[in-house]
């Protein structure tokens, strides 16, 4: 009692013909991000809103929010602008601390 009885014949062609489907398939748009990547994405604006000039507190950001579907709260809001501004730091202190590193730019006068 195989279910293999009713099935055609698979050939090396089909295989080949199949891995270039699949090879050539682009990755899925993704309708839901995670709250740290709507965060990351609407930084610039939510930035703006909290800065001085605009001085809108991150609770009623929050509410505009709400209003849209987008359910975080003031805190979660400052929370993860804080972790991108660190993950930020981190990489740019990463990439200058190697710009400033004697040994990977040795003296070319002797």
């Amino acid at each position: 009692m195989s279910e293999h009885q009713n099935s055609e014949v698979i050939t090396k062609g089909k295989i080949d013909k199949a891995i270039n489907l699949l090879k050539e398939q682009k990755p899925k748009e993704r309708e839901d991000v995670s709250d740290r990547e709507a965060i990351r994405k609407m930084r610039r604006y939510i930035e703006k809103l909290t800065s001085d000039k605009y001085g809108y507190t991150y609770d009623e950001v929050s509410e505009m929010l709400k209003g849209l579907g987008i359910n975080l709260s003031g805190s979660r809001i400052k929370y993860l602008l804080g972790e991108l501004k660190k993950s930020g730091r981190r990489q740019k202190k990463t990439s200058s601390s190697d710009d400033n590193n004697p040994s990977s730019n040795p003296a070319t006068e002797t």
